[in-house]
């Protein structure tokens, strides 16, 4: 029972990632068209997103080089190592109980 507990938070958690990759993705795209800033749809991706961006930038202030934001590639790589390592190794660990 634990188990199967355990094993839908993950796959909640892994489809959670997955959409916010593509939020990310989604976000790179908008910043090089230059929308609206008061369309509702751009304010809910850069509220989801420019956190995250603003941390990364802070953590490693060398991902802004020659006027290009590398913060999403480095939050795209974090999502996507957390999805190999983490989720993967919590899914083995709910199966082998």
């Amino acid at each position: 029972m634990l188990a199967n507990f355990l094993l839908a938070i993950i796959n909640v958690a892994s489809a959670l990632l997955s959409l916010y990759f593509w939020v990310v993705i989604i976000s790179a795209l908008i910043s090089w068209i230059n929308p609206d800033p008061y369309n509702p749809i751009v304010r809910v991706i850069r509220n989801l997103t420019e956190p995250v961006f603003q941390r990364v930038r802070m953590w490693l202030p060398f991902t802004r080089w020659g006027g290009i934001d590398f913060s999403p590639i480095v939050v795209l790589i974090a999502i996507e190592f957390t999805r190999m390592f983490v989720i993967q190794s919590l899914r083995q660990i709910a199966v082998g109980m």
